[in-house]
């Protein structure tokens, strides 16, 4: 992946999040008030995740326990299967959680060994850190996440506030990702 598609992927994702902030209809607020306990946000976000996550552990090299990894593959599979009966609780959120931890990856890799663009740091530094300790945060401690979005929208000048401020920081992503050459 290169430095500006690194670069573009969190900027469109963060002008998306912060457009729909700022848009902050009745809609908005209710579908992400109730996106932590939603049974389609688990299937979508935990079954993306566990895909993804499945995918790597097939493909391990015999470096990082390779050769064991059917046994892993099954193993995580049938993890995954039984996390939708028997904890189906705030799984959306824990998923979501998963897929920033493994997107995190592939955006760090590209940002790996370009000193000569200081500018790739408002990148690593900015966002995709941030973004891996709030899934850090918000994987061992899901309901934050609910008890965060209940705060969030009690007025509505913060969800405005904050969509301001994604929608800013991923235009300052986008014109950074063109300026790289």
């Amino acid at each position: 992946m290169s430095l500006t598609i690194a670069t573009l992927i969190p900027a469109v994702l963060l002008l998306a999040l912060g457009g729909a902030l700022l848009a902050s209809g009745g809609g908005v607020a209710a579908a992400l008030k109730a996106f932590p306990r939603s049974r389609r946000g688990a299937y979508l976000c935990f079954g993306a995740g566990a895909v993804w996550f499945l995918l790597e552990v097939w493909n391990l090299s015999p470096v990082d326990f390779g050769d064991y990894r059917v046994p892993l593959f099954v193993g995580f599979a049938a993890i995954a299967i039984l996390a939708f009966k028997c904890v189906p609780d705030f799984l959306a959120v824990r998923g979501l959680c998963v897929l920033v931890l493994l997107g995190a990856t592939p955006l760090l890799d590209a940002t790996y060994m370009h000193y000569e663009f200081l500018r790739r740091l408002w990148l690593v530094n900015g966002i995709i850190y941030v973004g891996i300790a709030l899934a850090l945060w918000f994987g061992a401690q899901p309901y934050r996440m609910r008890d965060f979005l209940e705060w969030l929208f009690a007025r509505p000048g913060r969800a405005r506030g904050l969509g301001g401020l994604l929608a800013a920081y991923g235009l300052a992503l986008a014109v950074i990702a063109l300026t790289y050459r």
